[in-house]
């Protein structure tokens, strides 16, 4: 007779299922993803190796030895104490990714133009310490521009009383202010030796806020032909704020993964990763098979690497402060297998 396995929820907490009823989660899963997003299901045994990791009684499981993927980092931890440097030093030493990110507590790029030279001064101290890349990051951060601490309007304020033009007007001017800021802050950290730019959780304030990170991507690539850039999205669909945004003619809103990453590698990115929102009242299993059918269309698409985001409630690992290592483990190898990505 099976025995139960103990599995994680969206929120990281424990719960017991029989094999036979991680299988549904899985299948459930997968419906989700093809009834709200209309993309094709994953094949049967794609769901059969699915099971089998999810059924596994293991603590931790792994790829096969040579099907190692790039594990890059976002937002690398910020210090406790001994500084942003050494931060990632201990990320390099203990936890031995293959790239890491400086940034600062205030992860978006209108904060941190205001002390670029003092970013610069530690990324070239980072340079000299670390011998893995060391990227920048931040986000585009387009709610930062609108009142009270910005100079523009307020859209969100102004959908509600239906003062639409004004709204979209205000997201306009937000996005030529964020995209100067941007490249101003990505030109100064690739001068200090930055390895490569990340602008991380594009599309976070909507539309508007995506079309400011693909114009300062274009922007980059003219000006620095062998500059780095990676593009993280903020999730699963681009929200409409504007609703008529358009890049390269295709317009914004509504894009799910696969769009995402053709806008993205148009623009001249080098590095694409999708990020699908975890449901926190749904099993793991439920969560990645649902992440892995709605990114499974990238990958045939995909001229660039594909990164996609395994993190704190993205992707298929739950919404947790300390994300539980068995369910890590778990959803990097389901996305490793299944999609073939080029890195996490």
């Amino acid at each position: 007779m099976a025995s139960r396995v103990v599995t994680r929820m969206g929120d990281g907490s424990l719960v017991e299922l029989m094999p036979a009823e991680i299988r549904a989660e899985l299948e459930a899963g997968v419906e989700a993803a093809v009834t709200r997003f209309k993309v094709e299901p994953l094949a049967g045994d794609e769901l059969d190796h699915l099971a089998d990791i999810f059924t596994s009684p293991a603590r931790f499981v792994s790829v096969a030895v040579g099907d190692e993927v790039v594990l890059s980092q976002d937002g690398t931890g910020q210090p406790q104490q001994g500084g942003s440097v050494q931060a990632l030093y201990e990320t390099e030493q203990l936890i031995c990714q293959d790239t890491v990110e400086l940034s600062n507590l205030d992860y978006s790029y209108p904060a941190v133009k205001t002390i670029a030279p003092y970013e610069q001064q530690t990324m070239k101290e980072a340079q000299e310490r670390l011998t893995i890349p060391v990227h920048y990051g931040a986000q585009p951060d387009l709610g930062r521009y609108s009142r009270p601490d910005g100079p523009v309007g307020n859209w969100s304020e102004l959908l509600p009383q239906m003062r639409i033009d004004e709204a979209r007007a205000a997201q306009e001017e937000a996005v030529e202010l964020a995209v100067a800021d941007m490249v101003h802050v990505a030109e100064a950290l690739w001068e200090a030796g930055a390895d490569g730019i990340d602008f991380d959780t594009a599309g976070a304030a909507g539309d508007a806020d995506l079309l400011a990170a693909l114009r300062a991507v274009e922007h980059l690539r003219r000006r620095h032909p062998d500059m780095g850039i990676m593009v993280g999205m903020a999730s699963e669909v681009v929200l409409g704020t504007h609703g008529r945004l358009e890049h390269g003619g295709v317009r914004l809103a509504g894009l799910k993964p696969e769009g995402q990453l053709r806008v993205v590698q148009a623009a001249g990115a080098t590095i694409f990763g999708p990020a699908v929102t975890v449901n926190t009242g749904k099993t793991v299993a439920w969560n990645t098979a649902r992440a892995i059918t709605l990114c499974k269309p990238c990958m045939a698409a995909a001229e660039i690497p594909v990164h996609m985001n395994v993190g704190m409630g993205v992707g298929g690992v739950p919404m947790s402060a300390f994300a539980p290592v068995d369910a890590v483990s778990r959803v990097s190898r389901a996305c490793v297998d299944v999609l073939r990505l080029d890195g996490l």
